[in-house]
């Protein structure tokens, strides 16, 4: 997404946890953000008990459905139709902010013709949302000001996952809804360090701070700081290196703090592709599903085991400080690493304390170039900090965008790689819990948890279940294209007819063993969030 990344800082919300409260608008559309980010919620309810409006984007019926004002329940995968629409609406009722738009943005000619392919007629067809409606949510949003928009994964993890996010910064353009206090296109980042992880180089494209391999100043000045040849050449995404894994054109990977064969689509694939390695190393706190397909485990620390950074969905770089000594022989990933790189014979990796490996970040990455320990320990710094005297930025392309013009990108509707048929008649999409965290790795050791919540189920609705004489609780056969997961169903309206729902924390009853590796061209994300799936009553013995 290097056009997005320039205009939009790489993924990373443009504006601060703190400034969602005060929003007059909130858009929160592919989240069900009360149980992928609950602190994050709390800022969303009190925007609503402010006086704020709130429109929620979702298929299925999470608990911010209650406080919203207008909910959009779009079918899986319209994402792009139903935002184009409220921008057709906003732009034919002269709702846009045409200031903001001339002084700021380019090619919005373009854009506004391709508005063209997006009456309210053909996006009610695509979307299942009634034209009034759609409408109704876009007058909400353009004229509610200041207004802010909330994406997760329900909005990246598709095929067309790039056209998704294009189409939520036209919306923020559009209406000026950027560069200021309480606006912005804000996703809310997975894990709590993804993106930490993805401004410090693990990407295959770029080095830390989203500078690409493929420039060549970039790449002589990392060559000149680590005495060594760097290639030129981006490298592979996980799914493509699973994929090359496969096929034989990868030999050996080196996993850290990673569960693909739980986390990762067409589970059946990713373990075929890593038992077909010649050498697999993981480096985990536990003994995942992963490792024990490895032929080296290293035992790892824990955040609570060691000192360090974590970077968080608002760009904040955050301390973390060891509470308690390691176990056994566990040791922190970076001395891990740096171990190992000294038996290759590698120079550069002789560090003492991690507050040395950000120095070494610091004198290498504009974004993080004012950050240090000594400054980390009073508060976390928002990047861009690029001095020793920068206090951080809260809010991205204040005055004007990074990239100078913020870029308006005409779209087109793309469906779903893969739709219901005859054989498969459901739609899967799946997410998370409030009380399990991505593969349960950690969560699912916690017994209060496992009380709460011992298994996974499939979320059907009533209409589906009767139709199948499926009850709740029964026990039931969920099948794709790629593969079969049994457990237990639970009847419920929160899930549109014709959609069934899955989280993917439980090894037993594995939910990525069904979905779809289909990637979006773009950004190689595969389309976790839309599959066909058919479910059968397993007759219990």
């Amino acid at each position: 997404m290097a056009g997005l990344a320039a205009s939009f800082g790489s993924g990373a919300m443009t504006n601060s946890i703190n400034e969602i409260a005060q929003a007059a608008c909130i858009l929160v559309t592919g989240s069900d953000t009360t149980s992928g980010h609950p602190v994050i919620a709390l800022e969303v309810k009190k925007a609503v008990r402010n006086g704020g409006k709130l429109i929620v984007a979702n298929p299925r019926e999470i608990e911010l459905c209650r406080y919203a004002g207008i909910w959009l329940r779009h079918a899986p995968g319209s994402d792009v139709a139903l935002l184009m629409g409220m921008m057709r609406v906003i732009v034919d009722e002269k709702l846009a902010d045409v200031a903001f738009i001339g002084e700021h943005c380019e090619n919005f000619d373009a854009f506004r013709e391709s508005l063209r392919n997006f009456g309210l007629d053909f996006v009610e067809k695509v979307t299942d949302v009634p034209s009034a409606k759609i409408a109704e949510a876009a007058r909400i949003y353009a004229t509610n000001k200041p207004a802010t928009i909330l994406y997760a994964m329900g909005i990246t993890q598709h095929t067309h996952g790039t056209d998704n996010v294009l189409a939520t910064a036209n919306l923020a353009m559009l209406t000026g809804n950027i560069g200021k206090p309480s606006t912005g296109v804000n996703p809310l980042r997975g894990q709590n360090n993804v993106q930490g992880a993805c401004d410090l180089g693990a990407l295959p494209n770029v080095y830390t701070g989203y500078q690409r391999v493929d420039n060549p100043d970039v790449q002589n000045k990392f060559e000149i700081a680590w005495g060594c040849s760097l290639g030129s050449s981006p490298g592979l995404t996980l799914t493509e290196m699973l994929d090359a894994a496969h096929s034989g054109q990868i030999k050996a990977i080196y996993l850290m703090g990673e569960n693909p064969v739980l986390s990762d689509p067409d589970a059946k694939h990713v373990q075929e592709a890593l038992s077909k390695l010649e050498f697999f190393i993981v480096q985990d706190i536990f003994l995942t599903e992963t490792a024990e397909l490895a032929d080296v485990v290293l035992p790892a620390t824990s955040f609570a085991e060691r000192d360090g950074t974590f970077t968080n969905t608002e760009r904040r770089i955050q301390r973390v400080r060891k509470a308690v000594e390691p176990v056994g022989n566990a040791k922190p990933d970076w001395q891990i690493i740096c171990q190992v790189a000294g038996r290759l014979g590698a120079n550069g990796f002789d560090f003492e304390h991690p507050s040395q490996i950000m120095d070494e970040i610091a004198s290498l990455t504009p974004s993080y170039g004012g950050v240090s320990y000594q400054r980390l320990e009073e508060c976390g710094l928002q990047w861009p900090c690029p001095s020793k005297d920068h206090p951080g930025t809260p809010i991205l392309h204040v005055d004007r965008f990074v990239r100078g013009l913020g870029r308006f990108t005409p779209l087109e509707y793309k469906p779903p790689a893969e739709l219901p048929d005859e054989e498969y008649p459901l739609i899967l999409t799946t997410g998370r819990s409030l009380y399990h965290f991505h593969t349960g790795t950690m969560t699912r050791k916690v017994s209060g948890l496992n009380a709460i919540e011992p298994h996974g189920v499939v979320e059907i609705n009533p209409v589906d279940a009767s139709s199948l004489k499926i009850a709740d609780g029964h026990k039931v056969k969920v099948v794709s294209r790629r593969g079969e997961v049994i457990c237990k169903a639970k009847v419920t309206k929160e899930s549109p007819p014709k959609v069934v729902f899955m989280t993917f924390h439980f090894a037993e009853s594995a939910a990525n063993i069904l979905t779809n590796p289909a990637l979006d061209p773009v950004s190689k994300i595969p389309e976790l969030k839309v599959c066909a799936v058919r479910i059968e009553e397993v007759q219990e013995t």
